[in-house]
């Protein structure tokens, strides 16, 4: 027996210099693959995206190193594919101390070293990813997993190849190990037991062992060589961009979207795809095909034209066009618009704004944005888009709102309020009230506003209103595409709300909310931003809100519908259900809840936009809603109340009926029916009614 354990480099193998000689095409077709990834990059604006490195680097850590978002959005397929990814990933280790002893004479391959690292566990991790293969060619070719239909015949190559390698690399070790007798054998649980196996099935003569361990041992390295020279070429780059696109994603706020200098800017938005930065075509490149984004899309799953999955990949297949696939092309291609080019006009304006895409995305993609940008070129520059968007644009611009045909003012929900003030009366309050255009122009929405403000006149909280001062914040144009209406509406809203000295806003609608909190700051409006749930659970926990128990008893059961823009944009998830918790009914979720909630349909301006009967997102929602349990949907944004309320009409005409089959509430509309009755007893108490 050897006294120190160890096993020779290169043993049974002759010719060694062959191994460098082919190793030298594979680095040069690696290493050209991907510097012209690298040109296609460089072709984008420069952006900074490389500041702020422990921020980086801790998200690098965690979702690339350890794959935390994967996990996260499908437990299971990220189990596997930890196993798969950091399978190869020790095993490239185990292949580099081999370099680090053969080539550079650095003696580590002995000892516990070699027992523990080099035998045990690479086994171990090397098994772990044959696994994770078996379950990936499980889930793409017998269980067929709708997301992952797309580029099968890749896939299987790839699949294949990593299969092939592993396979063969315990089938040498194991005749190895049996050919030699190793005496250290049993560290290599896997290759010793392969080893057995092919003695049990024949392999027992010494010099049939050293024939088919030599063959076997050219073809693992030749399959290996082919796989990585092949890896820039294919969807394995994502092995180096997606880590990339995660250690550059955008650390802003989630709800902002980047201002454009529409004074200085050449062109306006994206036309071509030189016209994104660098991290978006970054992005392209990035994309792992996973399709979780496909699976969580609202307008994909109620067929509308847009999938985020191949909105990304068409690009990157555009890209891919113009700046050649080969670094040695004689010429790239003109740039093309990439409306027309590889992206529809229907497929631009199915989309929401919801954010799921990029909530479920592993790796940081940012598909909103492009989806906006894009948009902005086409109104601002081609003034191409849904006439009933354009309706609504031109009515933000001529009336300050957009709904066409209100017959409302911003005053009329409060004129029998005498405790709702404006703030040109009072000249300052601790909280602002901002309304919203919806709140203050639809008649049901205006329940809402009633509510809260009884809320906060229960409550003793110093607040006013900007009344026909306030103004529509802009999100709805700049979602739209018109950022230059957006910056117009922002900056008026922003210096209405300076001159008064506004320090703390109070608002129901999550799109004001994230407008004002999260994108006026980069034009000087900067403030304190409560979502009206957010004040209701810190009132509710300070005791300044009495509540009558039982005055709900006919909602025994309510369920919460997550608004995208306060959700998944601003991650408040909790203060909703804080408050329904409260009032003494029982909350059922739905299955599509939190973060990975079920878009109601209006943002991204697709409220003003119209849909083809059979694919209305709200009505999706209403159908989830009406198998809930739930007496009542509860929401906490007045587009979505709207939105569920015409759905579960929809759902109610279904059934063959007229009344909906579950009742809709805002949050501040069940809090102020729960209040005590003494609780609304002060109406003539704070102010003069509205002219006196």
């Amino acid at each position: 027996m050897h006294e120190t354990p160890t096993r020779e480099i290169f043993w049974n193998i002759r010719h060694i210099w062959l191994t460098y000689a082919l190793l030298v095409p594979m680095v040069v077709a690696f290493a050209l693959g991907v510097w012209n990834h690298v040109r296609r990059w460089r072709a984008g604006k420069p952006i900074e995206r490389t500041d702020n490195w422990q921020e980086r680097l801790r998200g690098f850590f965690v979702d690339a190193v350890g794959q935390d978002q994967l996990r996260s959005g499908d437990q299971q397929a990220g189990l596997f594919h930890i196993l798969l990814s950091w399978g190869f990933v020790i095993l490239f280790i185990g292949t580099t101390v081999v370099f680090i002893q053969a080539d550079l004479r650095i003696p580590i391959m002995h000892g516990w070293f070699y027992l523990i690292f080099q035998s045990l566990i690479l086994d171990v991790f090397g098994l772990g990813a044959i696994v994770g293969l078996a379950v990936a060619l499980y889930r793409r070719y017998v269980a067929k997993v709708p997301r992952l239909t797309h580029g099968l015949w890749q896939d299987g190559f790839l699949l294949a190849s990593m299969l092939i390698i592993l396979i063969t690399g315990f089938l040498v070790e194991g005749l190895r190990i049996v050919a030699t007798s190793d005496p250290w054998g049993s560290w290599s649980p896997v290759g010793l037991a392969t080893g057995r196996a092919l003695a049990a099935l024949g392999i027992r003569e010494y010099g049939t062992q050293l024939a088919v361990h030599r063959f076997l041992w050219w073809f693992h390295m030749l399959v290996s060589y082919v796989f990585v020279g092949y890896i820039p070429f294919s969807k394995m780059m994502h092995l180096f961009t997606s880590p990339a696109s995660i250690f550059t994603r955008n650390l802003q706020p989630k709800g902002r979207l980047e201002p454009l200098d529409v004074e200085n800017t050449e062109v306006l938005g994206v036309k071509t795809l030189r016209d994104f930065d660098w991290k978006d075509l970054l992005d392209l490149d990035a994309c792992t095909e996973c399709g979780r984004c496909q699976a969580v899309c609202p307008a994909y799953a109620v067929g509308k034209p847009l999938n985020p999955k191949m909105l990304i990949l068409d690009m990157r297949r555009q890209l891919t066009e113009e700046i050649g696939g080969v670094p040695w092309a004689k010429r790239e291609l003109e740039p093309r618009p990439i409306i027309g080019t590889s992206i529809e006009p229907e497929t631009l304006w199915s989309c929401t704004t919801c954010h799921a895409c990029v909530t479920a995305c592993p790796v940081e993609i940012e598909h909103v944005a492009k989806i906006v940008d894009l948009r902005r070129f086409q109104v601002m520059e081609e003034a191409e888009l849904p006439e009933t968007a354009q309706a609504a644009v031109q009515g933000i611009e001529d009336r300050g709102h957009p709904f066409r045909g209100a017959q409302a003012s911003r005053r009329d929900w409060y004129a029998d309020l005498p405790y709702v003030r404006e703030l040109a009366q009072v000249g300052q309050a601790e909280y602002l009230f901002w309304v919203g255009c919806a709140v203050a122009f639809n008649e049901r929405a205006q329940k809402i506003a009633r509510a809260m403000a009884k809320i906060m006149h229960t409550a003793h909280l110093d607040f006013a209103v900007l009344g026909d001062e306030e103004t529509c914040t802009g999100d709805p144009a700049r979602r739209i595409g018109n950022e230059y209406l957006y910056e117009m509406m922002a900056r008026q809203n922003i210096e209405t709300l300076n001159n008064y000295g506004v320090k703390k806003i109070v608002t129901t609608c999550p799109h004001c909310f994230n407008t004002i909190k999260n994108e006026y700051p980069d034009f000087g409006g900067n403030y304190k931003v409560i979502h009206h749930s957010q004040l209701i659970r810190d009132l509710l926990a300070e005791g300044r809100l009495p509540l009558e128990p039982g005055k709900l008893q006919e909602l025994e059961k309510v369920t919460y519908h997550d608004p995208c823009y306060l959700g998944r944009y601003n991650d408040e998830y909790d203060a909703p259900r804080a408050v329904v918790d409260a009032l003494g009914v029982e909350r059922v979720e739905m299955a599509r809840s939190r973060q990975k909630g079920f878009c109601c349909g209006a943002g991204g301006g697709r409220y003003w936009m119209d849909d083809e009967p059979g694919k209305r997102i709200n009505v999706e929602r209403a159908r989830e809603v009406a198998t809930s349990g739930a007496q009542a949907v509860c929401t906490a944004c007045p587009f979505c109340m709207l939105m569920m309320e015409d759905g579960l009409r929809t759902v109610a005409t279904e059934q063959g009926t007229t009344e909906r089959p579950v009742a809709t509430r805002d949050l501040a509309e069940l809090v102020a029916e729960a209040l005590a009755e003494a609780a609304g007893a002060r109406e003539g108490e704070a102010g003069a009614a509205l002219g006196a």
